[in-house]
């Protein structure tokens, strides 16, 4: 059963994937819509069409970009609502607009050639994860976008498994729910998420990395807006007089603390990241999130910037500086613990169909963070793609399809009990 499994997954996941890539959904912050782009209700609308046509049940899209359906139980047994979960958008971070997936079959290791014009290698050197993969078939980009594994490969793989439960039910199953969301990759994801509609005990985002990852813990999460106030006065005359709005918002990146930031963190260690920095003499803004997985030390870190901003105002003046901070997500943990069983059907599940589970935090968001805090437990399951939000994005075929073949395991493991 299993070799048919996989030669169906492997077919039918690859070219539902590259049909997907290729529709522009990139969610964008500014426009306080939702979807916040009208590439994602396009990409909605298809997906809606398409699930009717694969004969799944309680099809609908919502006027927010929802999309929810439902693959009818084959059991008489009264048995849990299990539901899988992934978002349509991806990140504004880097361009979605006309991608071109490209197929490199039977990777023979070494350095990649995205784009010979352009001289775009995805080199072993940055990457070396890749020849983990040697053998594979690897989905990439041709170097100008983001490639959309995040997460259009969780939305294929959740499709692939519910088309084949639909044409095989002599698969014993209860009741599945899937659903589809907009504006993960700005925060939103859930915002508009009906969990009751969606009528789930329990459910699993697909938008993990690497093949095997499996998490139930993410960070802490909120953005922070600065704003500084300067004062222009021509430079030639501006002693004592001057306030360089630039500079402040300079003074106040060299107070945090260094080596707290990204590119120095891994594990379980919390940072402040600066998104984006804009300004002149006037006025600057910057954009900041703050992350953290221990909940003490993610309110520390938000009154840490509060401090700063008045150690500001002391040398400055009141109000040259303010900052609106607003808290995004919470570690799922707190919620998934007292449900522990959900991640052991997926753990077990993984160990079933060959693949072994690699229980980390994620260091980042997903919707499932959010959902397990609206009353829906949402562990997180790997989509199987790396590099995800730049050029060098790529999503190996066979990790598609193990996610795919861990999905219909977990239908039957939650059958069983």
């Amino acid at each position: 059963m299993l070799l048919a499994i996989s030669f169906y997954n492997m077919e039918q996941v690859l070219e539902r994937f590259l049909k997907y890539v290729v529709v522009d959904t990139q969610s964008d912050v500014d426009t306080d819509l939702t979807p916040s782009t009208p590439g994602q209700m396009i990409f909605a609308e298809s997906l809606a069409e398409e699930l009717k046509a694969l004969g799944l049940s309680e099809v609908s899209l919502d006027e927010n970009g929802y999309v929810m359906a439902t693959v009818p139980a084959t059991s008489d047994e009264e048995l849990p609502v299990v539901g899988f979960v992934a978002h349509m958008d991806t990140s504004p971070d880097f361009s979605g607009k006309h991608v071109k997936p490209r197929v490199i079959n039977n990777y023979a290791g070494g350095d990649l050639v995205l784009n010979e014009e352009k001289n775009i290698v995805l080199k072993v050197s940055d990457f070396p994860e890749v020849e983990q993969y040697v053998g594979q078939d690897l989905v990439v980009t041709d170097g100008t976008t983001l490639l959309g594994a995040d997460d259009k490969a969780g939305v294929a793989e959740i499709v692939t498994a519910a088309a084949y439960l639909i044409d095989h039910p002599e698969i014993k199953h209860g009741k599945i729910r899937i659903g589809f969301t907009p504006d993960e990759e700005i925060g939103a994801g859930a915002d508009h998420f009906d969990v009751k509609k969606f009528g789930a005990d329990f459910a699993y985002t697909l938008d993990g990395s690497q093949i095997g990852e499996l998490e139930f813990e993410n960070f802490n999460a909120a953005g922070a807006k600065i704003t500084v106030q300067g004062r222009m006065v021509h430079p030639g005359y501006a002693k004592n007089k001057m306030r360089n709005s630039m500079r402040i918002a300079n003074q106040i990146m060299t107070m945090l603390p260094r080596h707290e930031t990204p590119e120095h963190t891994e594990g379980y260690e919390g940072f402040y990241h600066l998104m984006s920095f804009n300004g002149d003499v006037e006025k600057t803004e910057m954009m900041y999130i703050i992350r953290d997985f221990k909940r003490d030390r993610f309110e520390d870190r938000k009154r840490e910037m509060q401090h700063l901003i008045n150690k500001i105002n002391a040398e400055y003046g009141e109000g040259t500086a303010t900052v609106e901070i607003k808290d995004q997500y919470y570690n799922m943990r707190e919620k998934v613990e007292p449900v522990m069983h959900v991640v052991d059907y997926a753990k077990q599940a993984m160990e079933e169909v060959g693949v072994t589970p690699i229980v980390k935090p994620i260091r980042g968001g997903t919707d499932g963070s959010r959902l397990s805090y609206m009353g829906l437990p949402c562990p997180n399951i790997f989509a199987g793609g790396h590099n995800f939000h730049g050029r060098f994005e790529f999503v190996p075929v066979q990790s598609m399809q193990k996610a795919v073949e861990v999905i219909l395991k977990i239908a039957e493991r939650v059958a069983k009990k």
